[in-house]
């Protein structure tokens, strides 16, 4: 039985570590921006965002990095997954699983509405596993972006 625990500052190397890995493994680790300040900032002093780590014997072996949305439709929060994630040395023994049904605890016992996470589409390996759990794709939706220099000429 998969053991987990929140994070806490001290464990911002690690996050961090997991975020460089995954950008790796999505072929995006140029992208990543995240480091050890920003971290800090953003998950334990603003508080915006949470993570929970899966254990092998008291060691991390994956973690999940969520936060919480709302839905004007349902009229309360719910918990997004920015980053669900195993070392691939753990795949395959129920981490990933174990995370999702997890935060879905998490999700119930906070009285909110759903759970919700985004996935590259040429990552089928991912999507048949969300599938497998009954999670549904929602087709009908396209996300926007504004960021960078987009972002900050829109702010002016």
């Amino acid at each position: 039985m998969a053991e987990f625990r929140f994070a806490e500052e001290k464990d911002i190397p690690i996050i961090l570590k997991f975020i460089k890995e995954l950008a790796d493994y999505e072929g995006m680790l140029d992208r990543v921006e995240a480091n050890e300040e920003l971290l800090k900032k953003w998950l334990f002093e603003k508080e915006r965002a949470e993570v929970i780590f899966v254990l092998e014997d008291g060691k991390e072996v994956g973690h999940a990095l969520f936060f919480h949305n709302f839905s004007t439709f349902q009229g309360r929060a719910g918990i997004y997954i920015e980053d669900l994630y195993v070392t691939p040395d753990y795949r395959g023994k129920g981490y990933g699983i174990g995370l999702i049904k997890e935060l879905a605890r998490i999700t119930v016992e906070r009285g909110c509405g759903r759970l919700e996470w985004g996935c590259f589409d040429f990552n089928t390996p991912s999507i048949e596993f969300y599938l497998g759990l009954g999670a549904e794709p929602v087709d009908e939706w396209t996300v926007y972006r504004v960021s960078g220099e987009t972002l900050e000429h829109l702010s002016k």
